[in-house]
């Protein structure tokens, strides 16, 4: 087996090889699913013209794909290792208005200097990792300036599971999930009481992209890292281009519910 941190060389190698798109294949194919829904909602801006927060970025993709569209964006994570990972692949990407800090989400109402400083928040398969989402949702809402932006995924409660890591939760926030998923009526009550205004609630990662990231999990846990990408990657092409149509076709659940939502 690799090791995390021999994992994390291996993947900076490829970002220095091809450049920002390897942030967002270098994972199952969810984390391009994301991508793709977020760049729907994020139009390309003047450079510094407005700012983000990503609250939960983990090793920065989505951080550095937002500063690449001209977004002044700031990463939050709790762990030293995804700020050194997304600090030097924001380098590596050239994605100079990135930029990242230590910070446990749980906390964010202490930063008092984050209070009414963006123009876009994004979280993405963050919440779900929250005992009080309640709380985290009026403290990103509280980061936001009148009329900010806010752009959620998190799992749907209805999904399949792709493997038995989807049924695994926990009742302590120890880096697993703390609840199965949400449903649109969750949502509607969490911006409710956090002041947001709902304009979308919609699904992303469809049937053909939850099976591929079901093979590339299993083929890595039974494998490793290297075999499971090198597998799965000449099939990344398709689920961008069919699994719309399989949904509709299927009816299968979307791995993830999608959230846009304005401050009030």
């Amino acid at each position: 087996m690799v090791s995390p941190k021999a994992a994390d060389h291996l993947r900076s190698a490829l970002v220095c090889v091809v450049g920002f798109p390897a942030t967002v294949i270098h994972r199952d194919t969810t984390v391009l699913d994301r991508w793709l829904w977020l760049r729907k909602h994020l139009r390309t801006i003047p450079t510094g013209s407005k700012t983000l927060i990503d609250v939960g970025c983990g090793t920065g993709a989505f951080t550095i794909g937002a500063a690449r569209m001209g977004y002044c964006s700031l990463g939050l994570s709790w762990d030293q290792r995804s700020q050194r990972v997304a600090t030097e692949r924001a380098a590596l990407c050239h994605a100079d208005l990135a930029r990242f800090e230590l910070q446990d989400v749980r906390k964010l109402e202490e930063r008092v200097d984050f209070k009414g400083q963006f123009d876009v928040a994004i979280c993405l398969e963050c919440i779900e990792h929250i005992l009080n989402d309640a709380k985290l949702m009026v403290d990103i809402a509280s980061c936001l300036k009148p009329g900010g932006t806010l752009l959620l995924t998190t799992p749907n409660f209805h999904l399949r599971p792709v493997n038995r890591d989807d049924v695994v939760i926990s009742t302590v926030e120890n880096g697993l999930h703390v609840r199965r998923g949400y449903t649109p009526h969750d949502l509607e009550r969490l911006c409710g009481a956090a002041g947001f205004d709902i304009e979308q609630i919609d699904y992303c990662t469809g049937p053909i992209s939850q099976k591929l990231t079901g093979l590339y999990r299993n083929i890595q846990k039974r494998a490793s890292y290297p075999v499971a990408w090198a597998l799965v990657l000449p099939l990344r092409w398709i689920p961008p281009l069919f699994d719309e149509l399989a949904t509709r076709l299927t009816k299968w659940p979307g791995y993830s519910i999608t959230l846009v939502a304005q401050k009030r």
